[in-house]
């Protein structure tokens, strides 16, 4: 494999960092795993998890996702080569649509079901995600979010403490479209699970009591994660809470795999390619400092978790070979092949139309149930919710319904002043739920 210094000239070396805004990059505490009150609400509780069960190339796998940065730029940012060099650089790794939301629905259901814009969404309880799988099999997890103010909180955003400039106006650094498990039913309407979408004080909490989960997914607030601001002040985000973790065993120990990534290229215009390392104690000392060229996108954070502990499908997009590739050390310790795509076959992910689907805003369509004869990664089968109506396929779905001309929005998309959970329009087809 090339080193990254060669990757880093076939890349444009352009940097892009022209800065988003004046914000000045300030640690919001003095430390990762220090509790603060910039946060909101401190943590009073603790999870009891344990590793119990084992996998196949790695125990515990944390996701950490920044925002809207073309891979020339990040790759060509001090941190970003150092971390590079620290682990597997995959520089064929892509966002599977455009804005954001939709790729961090993909990465928890396999699918954007036509959703194409950052409003405020719900899928209904019948439709099944990575936490089902990660459920039946014992495996334990939880998510992260900076600057949610609570656990489990449903609103659309929330404005906290400007701690950047004090005594501004409060910031809208939590926003619902970076935690997409609250977007699924069922997970935010289940009463249990809910209380696993945690607060940064709550990882401080979790880690320095050793119950850190084994499936984890991180979302940074809007400025740290350069939404808001630059690559550049990501970067010394990273600085301040990911680079200690590094190494600190109660976090990465030999058996962590961390994925360091961004949800979609800033340019709508060219391929969907943004940067992603495979980072932490599981990557073999041999693959450190090397790159993959394989063709990833989101949907292979779902098949390598499915391949790692040999977990059900979803039955989507992550049964898909071509575009679900198992990252290549795992599947080597797997067994898993991956899927060659030339290079003139490989598909631009940069979908800025609007698609037919439950979720689209114009060409509404049913939920259809998943294939229900794909074979995963992990080799089981595809894993069904109560209440799907499984007969109704993709292959009999009725056309779509142009709510346009209707003057209507999809069922799906709420207000976002809307917090119950509900539809605001009624769903006249039982099928459609």
């Amino acid at each position: 494999m090339p080193r990254l210094s060669v990757v880093l000239l076939l890349a444009s070396g352009v940097r892009l960092a022209a800065a988003a805004t004046a914000q000045v990059f300030a640690a919001p505490s003095k430390g990762p795993l220090m509790q603060t009150a910039n946060y909101t609400s401190f943590s009073n509780s603790t999870l009891k998890d344990k590793v119990t069960c084992k996998g196949k190339a790695f125990n515990r796998i944390i996701q950490v996702w920044l925002e809207n940065t073309n891979f020339a730029t990040t790759a060509s940012t001090p941190i970003f080569e150092s971390l590079a060099e620290q682990g597997i650089l995959l520089t064929n790794y892509n966002g599977v649509t455009h804005p954001s939301q939709p790729n961090y629905v993909a990465a928890i259901g396999g699918d954007f079901f036509g959703m194409h814009g950052d409003n405020m969404y719900h899928i209904p309880s019948n439709i099944s995600t990575v936490v089902d799988l990660l459920e039946d099999k014992g495996v334990s997890w939880a998510s992260y979010q900076e600057n949610m103010p609570a656990d489990g909180f449903y609103g659309v955003n929330y404005k906290a403490k400007n701690y950047l400039f004090p005594g501004s106006a409060d910031y809208p650094y939590y926003v619902r479209k970076h935690n997409a498990l609250m977007t699924y039913d069922a997970v935010s309407q289940d009463a249990k699970r809910v209380k696993r979408i945690r607060t940064f004080n709550d990882f401080a909490n979790d880690v320095v009591n050793g119950t850190l989960p084994q499936w984890v997914f991180v979302t940074p607030n809007i400025v740290n994660d350069a939404h808001d601001t630059t690559i550049d002040f990501a970067a010394s985000f990273l600085e301040y809470w990911l680079l200690p973790l590094l190494t600190d065993s109660r976090v990465n120990d030999g058996e962590t795999l961390i994925l360091l990534t961004f949800d979609e290229t800033e340019t709508y215009t060219i391929r969907n390619n943004v940067f992603a390392v495979l980072l932490g104690g599981a990557i073999p000392l041999n693959l450190r400092g090397t790159t993959d060229d394989t063709l990833y996108t989101h949907y292979s954070s779902l098949s390598t978790v499915q391949a790692n502990w040999g977990l059900k499908s979803l039955g989507r997009q992550d049964t898909i070979a071509n575009v679900s590739n198992v990252f290549s050390f795992v599947a080597d310790k797997t067994g898993y092949k991956n899927v060659k795509v030339p290079a003139d076959q490989v598909p631009q992910f940069n979908q800025i139309g609007v698609v037919p689907g439950a979720l689209s805003s114009i060409h509404f369509v049913p939920f259809a149930a998943p294939d229900l004869k794909a074979c995963g990664a992990g080799g089981g089968s595809v894993f069904t919710r109560p209440g799907l109506n499984t007969e109704l396929t993709v292959a009999l779905l009725p056309p779509p319904v142009n709510l346009l001309a209707l003057n209507k929005t999809t069922p799906w998309q709420m207000s976002p002043r809307t917090t119950s959970g509900k539809s605001i329009i009624p769903c006249a087809d039982a099928t459609c739920v």
